[in-house]
């Protein structure tokens, strides 16, 4: 699975299918929604449902479906929030207009003669791009963020 940052888990994770029933935040605005993760873990919607894979849509607009395979998990080790135990790979730039765009920011970025060369270049600050260098700290902070989202609130009482 490729890398995520925070900024791709606003609306987008509203729709993580495990077989055909969804998972994530529910978006009032669509009726019926998925089955909420701030009232369930993904690993008990998935042994619920008996899956040991889903696929994760996290732009609606640009096409991004990743499939997400569990080889494992593990006993809960006093920690209530998920945890990044690996990653391989970096986020992909913001708004790249999908599998597409991302393959031509690529190919632009590194020939000097592609017609968008410059425009990819001065949008991106640079030449460089390396799909492969992963930013451990920057993904930490993503699922910490993300995990403080989807944390249970307390209801105050009045």
């Amino acid at each position: 699975m490729g890398a995520f940052s925070a900024e791709d888990f606003k609306q987008e994770v509203a729709c993580l299918p495990v077989r055909d029933v969804g998972f994530g935040l529910a978006d009032q605005d669509w009726g019926d929604g998925p089955l909420d993760a701030r009232k369930i873990s993904l690993l008990a919607a998935i042994d619920d449902i008996g899956a040991k894979s889903c696929k994760y849509l996290y732009d609606f607009g640009d096409g991004w479906t990743h499939s997400i395979k569990i080889e494992r998990t593990f006993p809960v080790i006093g920690l209530a929030e998920p945890m990044l135990l690996e990653a391989t790979g970096r986020c992909l730039p913001e708004d790249i207009g999908g599998p597409w765009g991302y393959q031509e920011f690529r190919e632009a970025l590194a020939d000097p003669t592609h017609e968008r060369h410059a425009e990819l270049v001065e949008w991106w600050g640079s030449t460089e791009y390396d799909p492969h260098k992963t930013n451990f700290a920057e993904l930490n902070k993503a699922v910490d963020d993300l995990a403080a989202k989807w944390a249970c609130k307390s209801r105050r009482k009045i």
